[in-house]
């Protein structure tokens, strides 16, 4: 299978964020992709993330949610997980798709609309 540049079409995209547990991931995953935000959500647990947080470097266990969409459809889906997110600051992070295979970008674009 070729990966192909996207096209003149709409790029993907890929939204993450983190959460402090399994469950809140998967019930984000779930719905983010029931509401057609995103055609595909990936769990990942378990992450070890380091940071500063209130004047001191802390380091916990989280677990990381990676959804596939549209560039035209990531701000729908960023505002929609920072109202659902349970952090005060949540990572809410987007990366324009720079290539992916012609049949996973029809895929995507059908999924999200």
């Amino acid at each position: 299978m070729a990966i192909d540049l996207p096209n003149a079409r709409e790029p993907l995209a890929l939204v993450a964020t983190t959460v402090d547990s399994v469950e809140v991931a998967q019930e984000l995953a779930s719905e983010a992709v029931g509401k057609r935000l995103a055609a595909c959500a990936q769990v990942d647990a378990p992450i070890t993330s380091t940071y500063w947080w209130e004047g001191a470097v802390v380091t916990t266990t989280e677990v990381r949610v990676t959804f596939k969409t549209t560039a035209g459809r990531a701000p729908d889906l960023e505002e929609w997980i920072v109202v659902r997110h349970p952090y005060d600051v949540p990572e809410v992070l987007r990366t324009l798709v720079k290539a992916a295979g012609s049949g996973y970008q029809s895929w995507v674009r059908a999924e999200v609309q």
